[in-house]
């Protein structure tokens, strides 16, 4: 999955923001829910989002769940964002421009909630980073989305899931369809990457791994056509920030498996499902994501995006098609 980073590039990257070396904590803050106000970027969105952090723990472990709504707004919509296999849901907010899928979705009315799975980012370590698996983390979002309704009041909620988050939150819609609304699997997962021995129980991250997914030119550079550098720096940035230097591998070792496996039961997902992706994915089995509605349940849509990779929301050319479909499948 790898992919060789131009030296000189990760270099400067590294120096911009060594700074960003803070410890990871051992459990995550569990007080009453504190109210944060995020200024948005003025040159491209004018209003101001309220962040709260809610207390949640499963299994003995402080998981990481905040809410995000536009200042000044009630919202009476919910969705959930479930995050990949290495780094956390911080992924969905990086403020650039309006780039961030959080506030984009925030300003459509919803109030938008972001869970760290059990030893991700944010959320309470664990000892074993074999424990936090694909079932392990459809159990954390199970927690989570009974904590939405409890403190919302509203009982049916949107879930989208991103990568490895495709395996956790389709695993969880085929178990507790109860409280969900739609789903959303965005660069879906629906079957292993390759069959490799996941034998360490924490993946190792670096500047090279966190700019992996973004997509390059015929020599090998990142294509900044695509993707622009200040966010591709941004994101980076965040990954060391918030990820810090290791996360669990229960789910790498789960997807590192044969391209046949199947990782999530379709045809056992009884809610209106869009399955989201762009067209130069290397990740995805596309001959699955083609017939995928073919098991889902009426009402659901596939859409790919011609030109987009696995970082679609954050490619200039295709971010603003993947809002509005995305934007469109959950208006309906």
């Amino acid at each position: 999955m790898k992919k060789n980073i131009a030296i000189l590039l990760l270099s400067v990257m590294m120096l911009a923001f060594s700074a960003c070396t803070p410890q990871k904590d051992s459990k995550a803050d569990v007080s009453a829910a504190t109210d944060v106000s995020v200024s948005a970027d003025e040159s491209k969105d004018e209003r101001s989002y309220t962040k709260t952090t809610y207390p949640l723990s499963r299994n003995g472990v402080a998981l990481h769940l905040d809410r995000t709504v536009a200042a000044g707004t009630a919202p009476e919509k919910n969705i959930l964002l479930t995050h990949g296999v290495t780094y956390s849901s911080h992924e969905f907010d990086v403020d650039y421009k309006d780039y961030s899928l959080v506030r984009f979705l925030a300003r459509q009315g919803y109030a938008v909630w972001t869970l760290d799975i059990a030893g991700f980012g944010q959320s309470g370590e664990v000892e074993d980073g074999f424990m936090p698996d694909s079932d392990y983390a459809a159990e954390d979002i199970h927690a989570a989305v009974e904590k939405i309704v409890a403190e919302s009041g509203i009982d049916k909620t949107d879930i989208l899931g991103w990568s490895w988050g495709t395996v956790t939150a389709g695993r969880f819609a085929a178990k507790y369809p109860e409280h969900i609304n739609r789903l959303v699997l965005y660069a879906p997962i629906l079957s292993g990457i390759g069959k490799y021995e996941v034998t360490e129980p924490f993946h190792h991250n670096d500047w090279e791994h966190a700019a992996d997914d973004f997509q390059r030119t015929a020599e090998g550079g990142f294509d900044y056509s695509i993707t622009e550098r200040e966010m591709i720096e941004m994101f980076c940035s965040s990954c060391w920030h918030y990820d810090k230097e290791h996360s669990p591998n229960g789910g790498r070792r789960d997807i590192c498996v044969d391209k046949t496996e199947k990782l999530i039961e379709l045809s056992k997902i009884t809610v209106p499902t869009l399955v989201i992706c762009g067209s130069n994915d290397p990740y995805l089995n596309y001959e699955l994501v083609n017939t995928s509605v073919n098991e889902l349940p009426n009402g659901s849509e596939l859409q790919i995006i011609e030109g987009g990779a696995h970082v679609i929301m954050y490619e200039k050319p295709y971010y603003k098609a993947f809002q509005n479909k995305l934007s469109a499948f959950l208006a309906k």
